[in-house]
Order: structure tokens, then sequence, then C-alpha cells
């Protein structure tokens, strides 16, 4: 009996000692929610969350629910897998038509449909749901608690033109993955949902059109009707044909308009991408908060004289198209700084000669000249003024302008207010050095500003490189990028 009621009291005063020690961790919940009611200073909240995190590893369960906290707190947590995110962008890099290390990756080609499969793969990994539309965006969509708010998009272009490097486009591609995972693994949750977008052809290689897939979301009509019917590749395969072996543009009446998007579909839209210029590295600074994208042109200019051998016509008789189209190369240098405006510039970037033989004059000269600014206006008398001296040069010269044609004469795009200054405050809280600054690259931000509010993120690239296979960007310079976007995004999501 004595050893029964000595059991008894035992198993009494073990129930004691728990129910205090309930009562004494019930009692720190309340203080700890207590206090989270009443901050008083920054310090405060970043040693509540320290504290939150503690209790959290020790018992095993989350105490708050994710997205609770506000931003400063978000930054800390926010952890990017930098030696993921660089293997990611070497496998991609393998998808190529060139060997490496230089990258060829050109709109509906075999290797263009295999990296579409594995950047649709990454998104089904990361937990979101892919679609795609008629001409091979790709969006993959994380839902917010509010599903029914415009989204906020990120994302960026994965193809590349002839012999470059593996970054262009492909940051802010598999960096908006890493960023949604980032989220992710921080226990975030969003209100309004994020959607990554892969752009289809922002570069112009395979059919003379730049960012074809962002500016038909934008809803241009004209571009539409011309994929229809007269866009052709240098292999004289229509745009239509080229879609459908990739398995899009499976619509019967070759319809493309179900591509549009309504103003306003998206709350706001972010571009991560290399710089592609010199300045960050150069100034020693982590991240670039694009306020503008400067104004493209584009031009196509045809100039037709007379052939001949090169030794039987002297040179009083000759009436050589070649040089019409040297002499306007110079003439596009001579406009552009006559702008005196370090943001005018002008590249001649194709120029051929036909039939292209050393002992025979050239007959025919076929040129293609870039033009910027981010001022339209001043961008626009450069036009001008070229086009002025093709017409002198070929009087001057006795040859034909056969072809002086406005490929497309886009106005600049600004980045919106709100998203710069969400993007700003994402660098400030995580620490990370950034300036103000224009992009003077096209981009597909640059159409889907006609949709939405806009914003970019530049980073780092070395020595500017671009469009080349030397193009490379750090892991360390990569990640900071990502940590911007994931904060950046987080911040839109819950206005």
């Amino acid at each position: 009996m004595n050893c029964i009621a000595l059991s008894q009291n035992q198993n009494t005063e073990e129930k004691k000692i728990k129910m205090e020690s309930l009562e004494r961790f019930l009692c720190s919940i309340a203080l700890l929610v207590l206090s989270l009611l009443l901050p008083s200073n920054l310090a405060q909240q970043q040693q509540q969350h320290e504290s939150i995190r503690t209790m959290e590893d020790f018992s095993g369960y989350p105490i708050h629910e994710p997205g609770q906290f506000g931003s400063i707190n978000l930054a800390s947590s926010l952890s990017v897998d930098a030696p993921g995110l660089q293997n990611q962008i070497d496998e991609l890099s393998n998808f190529s038509d060139a060997p490496s290390p230089s990258v060829t990756r050109v709109l509906y080609t075999d290797k263009d449909v295999l990296a579409r499969r594995y950047v649709k793969n990454l998104m089904a990994l990361a937990g979101l749901t892919v679609r795609e539309d008629a001409v091979g965006n790709i969006f993959g969509k994380w839902d917010g608690s509010e599903p029914n708010l415009p989204a906020v998009a990120t994302g960026s272009h994965i193809d590349a033109i002839p012999y470059s490097g593996k970054y262009d486009g492909v940051v802010g591609v598999l960096g908006a993955i890493e960023a949604i995972n980032v989220l992710k693994r921080s226990g975030f949750k969003p209100k309004r949902s994020l959607e990554i977008i892969l752009f289809t052809s922002e570069e112009p290689t395979r059919f003379g059109i730049s960012c074809l897939g962002s500016r038909l979301l934008a809803g241009s009509k004209e571009l539409a009707e011309a994929l229809k019917t007269t866009v052709f590749d240098g292999q004289n395969v229509s745009f239509i044909e080229a879609a459908r072996s990739a398995g899009y543009a499976e619509d019967k009446d070759d319809d493309l308009s179900s591509v549009f998007l309504k103003k306003g579909s998206y709350f706001a839209f972010i571009e991560l991408h290399i710089e592609q210029g010199p300045i960050l590295e150069d100034e020693g600074l982590d991240i670039g908060v694009v306020t503008a994208i400067a104004a493209p042109a584009s031009l196509k200019v045809e100039f037709e004289g007379s052939g001949g051998h090169a030794g039987a016509v002297l040179m009083p008789y000759r009436i050589d198209a070649g040089l019409a189209a040297a002499e306007l190369a110079l003439a596009v240098e001579k406009h552009v700084l006559e702008s005196e405006s370090i943001d005018t510039v002008g590249t001649v970037g194709i120029l051929e000669l036909h039939p292209g033989a050393i002992n025979s004059i050239p007959s025919k000269s076929h040129l293609e000249i870039d033009t910027r600014d981010i001022d339209e206006a001043r961008r626009n008398t450069v036009i001008k003024k070229i086009q002025e001296s093709a017409n002198a040069i070929a009087k001057k010269r006795k040859v034909k302008l056969s072809e002086f044609k406005i490929v497309n004469q886009d106005p600049p795009a600004l980045s919106d207010k709100l998203v710069i200054k969400k993007m700003a405050e994402a660098a400030t809280e995580l620490n990370l050095s950034h300036k103000m600054m224009i992009s003077r690259a096209y981009h597909d931000s640059l159409f889907m500003a006609r949709i939405s509010p806009m914003g970019m993120i530049f980073i780092p690239c070395y020595k500017g490189y671009s469009h080349k296979p030397e193009e490379y960007s750090s892991p360390e310079d990569m990640a900071n990028g990502v940590k911007v976007l994931s904060l950046a995004l987080a911040k839109l999501s819950l206005d």
C-alpha cells in the first residue's frame, strides 16, 4: 500500500511540474505576441524575429503565419542557392547550336525547344502552374492568397544570338525561378499571385523582329497580322511554319490575338538582367535600379548599282553600291555624334554586298542600322538625317536607293515610381549598394510597360561584356540580384 501511495504521489508531482512548464511556455508566448503588437524600434523587431526563429527551430513547428513580419525581417531570411543557380545556367547553356563557351539558341530550333522544356521542368519543380500561349511565351504562376487580384510578374528570355554568352536573359528567367524558391524557403506567402514569364524571341535573330513575344503580349495587331503572312526567315520558312514545327500556333486560322494581354493584367512587372555595360563593375556597385529604357529604332537600307569586273571597269565609270553603303555607315556615326548627347547611339550591325566576290564590283548593298536614345525626338532627328544622307549619297554616286524602311521606331519606357521605390528599398534593406540608371539596351520590359507598371534590376557583368562568349556574372552578383528581386516581388505582392 505504501508503494502504491508513493507512486500516486510521484505521478501527481510530475503532472504538477508539466502543468507549470506548460504555463510558463504559454506566458512566454503571450509576452512574445504582446511585444510583437507593441514594437518600440527596429532593433527590437529584429530581436523578436530571431527569438521566433529559435523557438521554431527548437519546437520544429512554426508559431506564426508566414509573411507576418515586415520586409526588414523577411530580408534577413532570404537565402539563395547560388551554386545551384550557376549549375542550372551551365546546364541550360548546353542546349546550343554552337560549341561551348559560345551559345547559339535561335527561336523554334530543336535546341530552343529542348531549352524551353528544361525551364518548364524547373518551374514545375518549384511548384508553379505552367502554361504556354500560341507563340510560346511560357508562364509559371504561384497562386497568392487573393488570386483574383492582378498578379506581380517577372521574367526575361532564353534565346541567344549566334556565338553569344549564357547569361543574357537567362539570369532573369532562372533567377526568377530561384527567387520564388527563396521566398518559399523563407515561409513567405504572397497575397497577389507571383508569375514568371519566359518571353519568346527577345532577340531578332531568326525573323528580324526583336521582343516578338512581348510585343504580341502588348497587343501589336500589326505584328500579329504580319506574322500570319509576310514574315519569313533567311531560309524562306514562314513564322507560322516555324512555330508549328515547335508545337505552337496551332489555330487553324493562324489567329495570334489570343496572345494579347489587356492593360492592367499585371499589378507590376520586374525584369532581372545583367547590365550589359561596365558601369556597375567600374563603380563597385551591387545593383542598378533602372529608371528608363532607351527608345530604339531599326532601319533597313538597300542600294543598287552596276556590277562589273574589278580590273576592267575603271574608277570614273563605276556605279558602286558598296561604296554607297560605306559612306552611309560613316554618315550614321556623324549624325549620332551631332546630337552632342552621350545617350544617342547608332550602329550599322549588318552590311552585306552582292555578289560578294573579291574581284567583282558590288551591284547591291544591304545595311541594317540600329539607333537609340532616351529622348525619342532626338532619336527621330537622327533617323531623319540618316534618310536625307541616304538620298544624297544615292544621287551623288548615281546608285538607286531601292529601300529605306523603318522596321520599328519604339518610344522609350519609364519605370514606374512605385516599382522603383520597392526595388530601391529592397536593395537598402539587404545592405546592397545601388544606383539609379538608364538601360540603353533593348528588353522585353519596354513592351511590358504598355501592360503594367514596370521596373528592372541590373547586376554587374564582367567588363560589361555581352552578346559574346566572355559574358559573365559572378554567383555572388547573381545571388544579390535574386535577393533584391525576391524582396521587391514580396513587397509588391502584399500591396
